[in-house]
């Protein structure tokens, strides 16, 4: 179950925030990860981090576990290459931390498929498309949206961490049978940082759009995949900085 926001006590006042837990993420067991996440869609979570990261390959059934009041899911299969270092630790702020190697991150994300063409102004909405009732709350929230080539919105997921979003997106895309997106869009409701990038590309979405600004290697690394990325996609304009064929 969802649980957006708790009550806090501010200046006198009940106030709603953000809920920020840790999630640890096991494989047939074993741990492999542990994130701050905001509850709910937990399995999805599990599911598209681990796809991201090239661990799976496929839609493991993910039970939920009793262990730390349910902050635990189980991946119930295998992963398809070895951990060769301690378990991942990521942050609800800047994702999976202490990679040695530009090239672990990456993981040889896939060059990105022809996709759509989508016109520049839907891509410009796809922002005031998105679905945030949890930000709308909180204010603490950020968003990840999947859209037809047609700027329909089919899944939005929240989380206090826009690469949770993210995760939760693919993950859910992972279980529907719906990968590779090549025929899809992305939309982040946050910047576009260089680890949403590699995951919108594993996943096989061309194109990827921001409310706010990329980052130098989040231009580089869409650029070498040859992947459509737009920021600054507000009040009608946005910026193309990859992939500016894709933009009709």
């Amino acid at each position: 179950m969802t649980r957006h926001h708790a009550m806090v006590e501010r200046d006198g006042v009940r106030d709603a925030v953000a809920v920020e837990e840790p999630l640890e993420i096991r494989v047939g067991g074993d741990p492999v990860a542990v994130t701050m996440r905001t509850p709910g869609h937990d399995e999805e979570l599990a599911l598209g981090f681990l796809y991201g990261e090239r661990l799976i390959d496929r839609a493991w059934e993910v039970g939920l576990s009793e262990d730390l009041a349910a902050n635990t899911v189980d991946v119930r299969g295998r992963l398809c290459r070895s951990l060769d270092r301690r378990r991942f630790y990521t942050t609800s702020s800047c994702g999976v931390c202490g990679k040695g190697a530009i090239e672990e991150v990456a993981l040889g994300a896939p060059p990105a498929a022809p996709g759509p063409q989508i016109p520049r102004d839907v891509l410009a909405d796809l922002p005031d498309r998105l679905s945030q009732p949890g930000f709308e709350l909180t204010g603490g929230l950020h968003a990840t949206g999947l859209f037809s080539a047609d700027g329909d919105l089919l899944l939005v997921r929240e989380d206090v961490g826009r690469h949770n979003a993210m995760d939760k997106v693919v993950g859910h895309a992972l279980g529907a049978g719906w990968l590779p997106l090549h025929h899809h869009a992305l939309c982040v409701s946050g910047r576009l940082a260089f680890e949403l990038v590699q995951k919108a590309a594993v996943a096989g979405a061309p194109i990827l759009v921001g409310v706010g600004a990329p980052t130098s290697l989040a231009v580089q690394l869409a650029d070498e995949l040859g992947m459509t990325l737009c920021g600054f996609a507000r009040a009608g304009r946005l910026n193309v900085y990859t992939g500016a064929a894709r933009v009709g």
